[in-house]
């Protein structure tokens, strides 16, 4: 049996010390916030957790064996450092760091340590997520010709963060993890309308090695909640809508196929409509997926389906792009590197 500790119980927290609790991998849950009336809140929901405000008490405590950080960003790579010091296995929410560099050296001491080094990219473990990537790997759409996503809504603004490490990890994520390749091109372009110095709005365009090129839009700043995503191939379409609570997942049998001209002057396309499928989704919560993998990682020894390498492909591609914003140009991504099977 695990004891694992939730340091940060705001926004995104509770959801972590819920699937603990209710998990039969894990014994005990520790929950750690420098607030104190966030702990007790959760100790008037989960009366059998223990409750710290001292993170110092996490680190010391010489029966906790993992660490799950949902706190700001900014506190991501220090608490993660100073847990994988003490010799306790890490889970780390989005954004992994906010450097590569910070990223890396957390990868190293992980392996240093043979510690588990998790990053919370929750929709790896959605199956309409993987069952898309299940599609795109058998070859049903044929060569992947772009996909383009719209994550907007109205809110929630973060003090020190922006839209696009807020929001685009979530659609980067689920790209790497369809293709199996990171960007080696990225080119973004956003505006700071509310808070100034910090983007509420960001589109970014990439383009993969494989040929494919790829758009994302992120946004605080719209009427209402769109979490839509695209995948054109040479053979059919996908759409994935994540606001639908069916039919998350639709397979289009369309395209258009281009017949070289075999006499002067002739322009032949030939374009095919056929069914629309929706294929069927297993059901079962993605956190919870993603907790019991974390668990079974640290029991087991093993590597986590979003190990904390899928986590530093993302915060390149984000670095990248938030240079972009910055110059208004094209921005190679630094060392891409293949994904592990």
């Amino acid at each position: 049996m695990t004891k694992v500790a939730v340091i940060g119980v705001g926004y995104w927290g509770p959801n972590l010390v819920r699937n603990l609790v209710e998990n039969p991998l894990c014994s005990e849950v520790v929950v750690c916030d420098s607030d104190t009336e966030k702990l007790e809140r959760i100790l008037r929901r989960y009366p059998s957790v223990r409750v710290t405000p001292e993170a110092a008490e996490v680190f010391a405590a010489p029966d906790i064996d993992g660490v799950m950080i949902s706190t700001p960003p900014k506190t991501h790579f220090d608490l993660a450092r100073m847990t994988l010091e003490r010799g306790k296995h890490v889970f780390v929410e989005k954004p992994f760091t906010l450097s590569s560099r910070d990223g890396q050296e957390l990868i190293d001491l992980a392996r240093a340590r043979g510690k588990v080094l998790m990053v919370g990219h929750t929709f790896e473990y959605s199956p309409p997520v993987r069952k898309i990537r299940q599609i795109v790997k058998s070859g049903e759409l044929g060569q992947i010709f772009y996909l383009s996503s719209t994550r907007v809504n109205l809110g929630l603004h973060q003090k020190d963060s922006s839209v696009l490490w807020d929001l685009a990890p979530h659609d980067l994520s689920m790209f790497i993890y369809w293709l199996d390749e990171t960007p080696t091109e990225v080119m973004a372009t956003g505006k700071d309308f509310v808070q100034p110095g910090i983007p509420d709005v960001a589109f970014v365009f990439m383009r993969f090695g494989s040929g494919a090129i790829a758009h994302i839009q992120v946004s605080w700043l719209a009427p209402s909640k769109l979490r839509r995503t695209t995948v054109v191939g040479s053979a059919k379409m996908l759409v994935y809508d994540d606001t639908q609570n069916i039919e998350q997942v639709k397979i289009f049998d369309k395209g258009v196929s281009y017949q070289d001209p075999t006499t002067f002057g002739e322009y032949q396309l030939s374009y095919r409509m056929g069914d629309i499928v929706s294929p069927r989704l297993e059901t079962y919560e993605p956190l919870q997926a993603e907790v019991t993998d974390f668990l079974e990682s640290i029991i087991h020894g093993r590597r986590p389906a979003a190990a904390g390498e899928h986590g530093l492909r993302v915060v390149r591609v984000l670095e990248a792009a938030e240079r972009s914003l910055s110059n208004s140009g094209h921005v190679e991504v630094l060392e891409p590197e293949p994904l592990a099977v």
